[in-house]
């Protein structure tokens, strides 16, 4: 299984990931349940009106933490901004319960990857691995 593919089961599995950015000189950090790999890439969905959008055009470099199974993952990237139609699409498509809130072409639904990307998997319980993608 290819790096991205692993990141992106785990995220998806554990259905609750932490992404952290930074406001100024503040931490932020807020739930997300988004992740999906497209063209090889793991993507997340958010917002352009959301302050988290905002603190990414500013500093795409975050961190995102999840757990799951006495288990967790560390992945600190960039996000990049994939404005297609055919990458909302399918983070859509994959996710359902969001159209109730994005569309497409509404102007506002954003799907961004991971890019340089650092991934940790750690438990107390075997020497943490680290992968790159």
């Amino acid at each position: 299984m290819e790096a991205a593919e692993r990141i992106q089961q785990f995220l998806k599995t554990a259905k609750v990931y932490y992404l952290a950015t930074e406001d100024g000189d503040q931490p932020r950090v807020r739930p997300f349940g988004t992740a999906e790999l497209f063209e090889g890439k793991v993507y997340i969905q958010t917002g352009k009106k959301k302050d988290v959008y905002h603190q990414i055009e500013k500093n795409p470099k975050v961190e995102i933490c999840a757990f799951m199974n006495g288990e967790w993952l560390r992945v600190a990237c960039e996000l990049v901004p994939d404005d297609r139609f055919e990458a909302k699409k399918y983070m859509l498509d994959q996710n359902p319960d969001l159209r109730g809130m994005y569309a497409e072409n509404d102007g506002n639904c954003i799907v961004l990857y991971m890019k340089n990307a650092t991934a940790t998997f750690s438990s107390f319980t075997k020497a943490p691995e680290t992968l790159h993608f």
